[in-house]
């Protein structure tokens, strides 16, 4: 038992340290995405008929670093400014199955195979879905975002912004805010896979489940309804393989895991509507199922030009001090990400200079919000709030699940519907002026 213990332990660091550099490499390109693609931009191009918007929707998902639970307050919101529901539904299938940061880790656990063929995989589930949607979704006199949205604080102490350097707010959310959101499922991912490693043999269970229809379809169940995130699920795969499921198999797992999400689904069925969620998840069924055969076909002629290390990367871990390095690096930005700030927690924007001129209608009121499951989550509800005209500042606590809002004239209806708009459940709890 004590030998299994150190072989859980040894293998675990392993993975940690060989996945280490290309996380840390993807949590900075994170980072940059996350200031240099604003959510505005991103809505600029969604909106509109026809396929145009689905394929930007497709191709600006597989990169961003968001999960599922992440890729829902984002997705209300472009839909609510104006997106398709088409486009909608194609952002919110091909986002939470990849992004940066889960690329480079696929590229250091799986290999280069993995590394191409997921993010394609991503593509073509977002092009398909939201083809699908746009014919056979919703009639397309609904298929437009709330025109109610609340009408946008135009004052310049309401811009939104941190006040921060670009660079200051690329490393805090790359290096703080998505770290803190995937942590915690990263280290639960990587457990598994040194439990795999050191307790199953490798290619023990390839007779039974090495491949074709009946290991896909396993592997599709097993992702469903244990949901991981796209960087979590990685290593869990390679697991997978290690004890002896096929390429393809282990492709399903990585689309069906993070992909489905019970918050998601009801989501779509409250925004979307009944018709574009059974597509939705008809989609990822089929796009897991059929992108894990091909997978399967394509695998050994694509071996011969993207060599892939046999059997499974676990036997072949780097132990050099610089393996070491790297993994005390990872989980020294992992401990700092939740020290350095409170989870769910906001800092204080510029808004909060307007609060020096207090007006005779002044108003201070606090929100209780069910719903929110990560750091995503709260930083779209506070964007949410800040667009309602009349808020000098907002702060959203993700543990509590409070807002905190102050303003001027504020309309309590509006700040209501533009949270619930993202598809939460909120109540008042205080309402004071000041």
């Amino acid at each position: 038992m004590y030998d299994i213990i150190i072989n859980i332990i040894t293998g675990s660091w392993g993975v940690l340290g060989q996945m280490a550099p290309y996380l840390l490499f993807g949590f900075l390109v994170a980072g940059f995405l996350s200031v240099c693609i604003s959510p505005e931009w991103v809505e600029r191009h969604l909106g509109g008929r026809g396929l145009g918007p689905v394929l930007k929707a497709s191709l600006f998902g597989v990169p961003l670093p968001l999960c599922s639970c992440g890729v829902i307050p984002v997705s209300a919101s472009i839909y609510r400014h104006g997106a398709s529901r088409a486009a909608t539904t194609a952002f919110l299938l091909s986002t939470p199955q990849t992004g940066v940061d889960s690329i480079a880790v696929t590229y250091a656990l799986l290999g280069p195979i993995f590394a191409i063929f997921r993010p394609i995989a991503a593509l073509l589930t977002g092009l398909i879905g939201g083809g699908i949607v746009q014919f056979f979704g919703e009639p397309n006199g609904t298929d437009v975002g709330d025109k109610s949205k609340p009408a946008p604080c135009n004052e310049s102490c309401c811009a939104g912004k941190t006040g921060k350097s670009v660079l200051l707010r690329v490393l805090r959310y790359g290096f703080v805010i998505l770290p803190r959101d995937i942590g915690l499922a990263l280290l639960v991912g990587i457990f598994i896979a040194g439990a795999m490693a050191a307790i199953v043999p490798q290619d023990h269970l390839a007779t039974y489940i090495g491949g074709g229809v009946l290991s896909i379809l396993l592997l599709m169940a097993a992702g469903v309804p244990v949901y991981v995130c796209a960087t979590a699920s990685v290593p869990i795969a390679a697991g997978f393989i290690h004890i002896g499921v096929s390429p393809g198999a282990a492709l399903a797992f990585l689309i069906a895991g993070p992909a489905t999400n019970a918050a998601t689904f009801t989501t779509i069925w409250k925004l979307l509507g009944r018709r574009t969620a059974i597509l939705y998840i008809t989609t990822i069924a089929v796009s897991a199922f059929g992108c894990g055969l091909l997978l399967d076909w394509l695998f050994p002629m694509l071996k011969e030009t993207l060599p892939m290390p046999e059997g499974s990367t676990h036997a072949h871990l780097e132990s050099g001090w610089l393996s070491h390095v790297w993994a005390i690096a990872l989980v020294a930005v992992l401990a700092m990400a939740y020290l350095m700030a409170r989870p769910g927690s906001h800092e204080k924007t510029e808004k909060d200079k307007c609060n020096t001129d207090i007006s005779p209608h002044y108003q201070h009121l606090e929100l209780l919000i069910t719903g929110m499951t990560c750091n995503h989550c709260a930083e779209s509800v506070r964007d949410a709030i800040a667009e309602v005209s009349g808020v000098r500042s907002a702060e959203v606590n993700l543990k509590s699940g409070r807002a905190i809002v102050m303003g001027d004239n504020l309309d309590q209806k509006r700040l209501m519907a533009a949270v619930e708009g993202l598809g939460y459940t909120v109540k008042m709890s205080t309402w004071n002026k000041v």
